[in-house]
């Protein structure tokens, strides 16, 4: 009698959860799963949007990596979440360090420098245009010191170290994730080690990171899945210039060195109405981001340490 009744609460429970849970279903089949299986389906298609496409297997795919223009968009994409990833993360981290130890005003400059991720990314890429630009505030202190004033966004060679730079403008919420991490490692562990004589290094080395891996971990993971998928900043300042060397309305900067993958993917999807490719270029970028959030998850035992795991 006793266990028929806890089966039917059971059966109650997994009732009213289904009944709960089911918005979140529907709303993933409807905007997600069916649209992400469509754009498969169409990606082995020549689809233009207009007209039915023909089946054409893997064409698409084939002609990806032949493409100029896609690997031009790859190296440029790699390049710059290769160098934004590791340059945001120690930099972030610095600043939390920094911010964490009890100086005075330290309340005002945790604000200050979260300000930054407030800014819309649209404002905050016109901002960066005007400022690196070649008669900028930016050049004009590089002449009154008598250094070289690069053209940055146009010039080839400093176009993407100009777009990590501005993409490092804004690092608050990673900042603010590993400073609420410091609040949680335990005061006792750095008395102990200042005891044994361990000094600011040994103490960040043997105590800071590993209780901060976790949260480094999660900045690591989300740098690279966002990165990879850069599209406004380049698209803002790639419309709003005149830029010599790209191709006519790429909006890829000189010698469109500042393409994206994502950026590619939406000339040829709405500008050139290809979007069986660009259905193509759009899986071949979640493969890719897949498999390198997976190698960064596999690695992630070899440096990731969990209080629990001491314990």
């Amino acid at each position: 009698m006793r266990g028929k009744k806890r089966a039917g609460i059971i059966k109650k429970e997994t009732k009213w959860f289904w009944v709960f849970i089911s918005p979140w279903v529907i709303g993933f089949c409807i905007f997600t799963a069916v649209p992400m299986l469509t754009s498969f389906y169409y990606s082995f298609t020549d689809w233009n949007m207009f007209q039915a496409g023909d089946f054409v297997g893997l064409k698409n795919y084939r002609k990806l990596f032949t493409d100029d223009m896609f690997l031009k968009a790859l190296y440029n994409t790699f390049y710059y979440a290769f160098f934004y990833v590791i340059l945001s993360t120690a930099l972030s981290l610095f600043t939390a360090v920094l911010l964490n130890f009890p100086i005075k005003g330290r309340r005002v400059f945790r604000t200050i420098f979260y300000i930054p991720t407030l800014v819309p990314v649209v404002v905050s890429a016109l901002l960066f245009f005007r400022v690196l630009s070649p008669e900028g505030p930016v050049n004009r202190a590089l002449a009154f010191l008598g250094l070289p004033q690069p053209k940055w966004f146009l010039d080839a060679a400093w176009s993407k170290p100009a777009l990590i730079l501005m993409s490092l403008w804004g690092l608050g919420t990673a900042f603010i994730l590993l400073l609420s991490g410091l609040q949680g490692v335990p005061a006792e562990l750095y008395e102990s080690a200042r005891i044994d004589g361990a000094g600011v290094w040994a103490q960040f080395r043997y105590i800071t990171l590993p209780m901060l891996s976790p949260v480094v971990f999660y900045n690591v993971v989300m740098g690279i899945i966002n990165s990879l998928q850069i599209f406004t900043q380049v698209y803002v300042i790639g419309t709003n210039a005149l830029m010599p060397g790209g191709s006519s309305g790429s909006g890829g900067g000189p010698e469109n060195s500042l393409i994206s993958i994502v950026q590619l993917l939406y000339i040829k999807g709405f500008r050139d109405y290809k979007m069986g490719y660009a259905s193509a270029i759009a899986w071949v970028l979640f493969v890719i981001i897949l498999l390198l959030t997976a190698l960064v998850f596999k690695s992630s035992a070899l440096w990731t340490f969990y209080e629990e795991e001491r314990k």
